[in-house]
């Protein structure tokens, strides 16, 4: 008997958290909702370096791989599975290909691969070290832009969303744009909303000159018919809804085709960029067919945080195209790294210039590190191999220190040279960034509270403004 009464418990919980979430997703999902505390940024640009960027480099200034280049790694220290074997088997240290410089008046080491981020060094604000759940792309790709290294948990942009709403009603609160080539792993699913409503997932703009399918309303079709046409689609859903208790994904269809009728009016003139002057597309590189379309991605942003949207997530990288470069990276390295810097530079320029920066967090970041070796001593064209614990962030704008670092790996770029930086700790500084706390950004789900950061993270007040 105290069996079914338990079960009978269980489903009774279940019902009541099903209502809970239902009464707690308002009419309008995305309408604006107040910062937990005060700060600086209303929106978050997020750039993501799709396959691994090299952080020795680009941004890690390490003499002693240039002292003992083409000689046998020492076996990490304090590292495990993949990254301990690979460099206790024989290997031989890969120098940087290119020299650093340091730049600006807080004296920022970067390679001469990355020209004109050299000149915004100063906004810049880098933690090094960071480690991540998984040396594999899937499951670090998802726990870098998740939390969680498997698939079905809330993306960073629908945490942000979730918490905050978006101060455009005219437009999604969550954009994502893809790279032009391809795909990125883990497909939708490192934008999606998870567990969270249906309605904060990210809105996929395509590539090309038409980034939303259908956005204008047939010829035949006038905007009053239109409106009644769903008028009456809203009205048979809400009716099927009421007599159901599982709704949220209705619920997000409903609020979709409603945005989708809004944008039909507000979405045109946000990707016409023959708006623009010259001088602010040559600014971001679309004058030059290697820089054009990461350009466009990172103009389109500034337009939409310029309207309001509350979060863009950019990624670059796919295919052979990714920054996984295993081989050649003397070759490879210098492509990623010209197709993205002009526009990111000009990004942040152009933001600083419209007095947006301050009011815009910008996050670089990749799935991980890469290794100082090559365990491939016949090859004429040596690569780098994954490494988990060394993967570098970059900040600029939203409240951040200008020109601070945080964290510092060992002499080899392998790993941090002092306490280790877990992933979650970068998490909870974004979040804090943008107004929200990690203990009350929660969701419950399957009988838990569920957040971005888990079991918690530590707010990295060093790289805070």
């Amino acid at each position: 008997m105290d069996a079914y009464l338990g079960l009978g418990g269980m489903a009774l919980l279940d019902l009541l958290t099903v209502e809970q979430a239902r009464a707690a997703t308002p009419a309008n999902p995305m309408r604006p909702r107040p910062q937990h505390h005060t700060a600086k940024a209303k929106s978050c640009i997020f750039l993501f370096m799709e396959g691994g960027v090299s952080q020795m480099d680009l941004f890690e200034y390490k003499p002693t791989l240039v002292r003992l280049a083409g000689q046998q790694m020492p076996a990490a220290k304090n590292t495990t599975g993949e990254l301990l074997t690979f460099s206790a088997a024989p290997n031989r240290i890969i120098p940087p290909y290119w020299p650093f410089r340091q730049h600006g008046q807080s004296g920022r080491y970067l390679s001469a691969l990355l020209p004109h981020l050299a000149t915004v060094a100063d906004d810049l604000a880098f933690v090094h070290g960071i480690k991540v759940d998984n040396n594999n792309h899937g499951p670090a790709v998802y726990h870098t832009l998740t939390g969680n290294q498997f698939p079905g948990s809330a993306s960073i942009g629908a945490w942000m969303t979730y918490g905050l709403g978006s101060q455009n009603q005219d437009l999604p609160g969550f954009v994502v744009m893809g790279d032009r080539r391809g795909s990125t792993i883990g497909g939708a699913g490192v934008w999606g909303n998870g567990y969270l409503p249906a309605a904060y997932q990210g809105t996929l703009f395509r590539n090309g000159n038409t980034p939303i399918v259908d956005l204008n309303r047939k010829a035949s079709l006038s905007e009053p018919q239109q409106r009644k046409e769903l008028d009456l689609l809203r009205w048979m859903n809400e009716r099927h809804s009421e007599e159901r208790s599982q709704t949220e994904e209705l619920d997000a269809r409903i609020a979709a085709y409603e945005l989708a009728f809004r944008m039909q009016s507000t979405a045109p003139e946000l990707v016409n960029l023959a708006q623009e002057s010259d001088a602010t597309r040559k600014l971001y590189g679309m004058d030059e067919a290697v820089t054009e379309p990461f350009g466009k991605q990172c103009l389109l942003a500034r337009r939409m945080v310029e309207r309001g949207v509350r979060f863009v997530k950019l990624l670059h990288g796919a295919g052979g195209d990714r920054w996984d470069d295993h081989g050649n990276i003397k070759e490879r390295l210098p492509v990623h790294c010209q197709e993205v810097d002009r526009p990111i530079a000009g990004l942040l320029q152009d933001l600083k210039s419209r007095g947006l920066l301050d009011s815009t967090l910008v996050v670089w970041l990749s799935e991980m590190g890469r290794t100082p070796f090559d365990n491939n001593l016949i090859s004429d064209k040596p690569g780098r191999d994954h490494n988990q614990y060394g993967l570098v962030c970059w900040m600029a704008g939203g409240g951040v220190k200008p020109g601070s670092t945080f964290g510092e790996t060992d002499e080899f770029s392998v790993r941090a040279a002092g306490d280790e930086v877990p992933l979650r700790d970068l998490h909870a500084t974004l979040l804090h960034l943008m107004g929200l706390n990690q203990d009350r950004l929660t969701f419950l789900h399957a009988g838990r509270y569920k957040k971005l950061t888990d079991i918690g993270g530590r707010v990295i007040a060093e790289v805070l403004g």
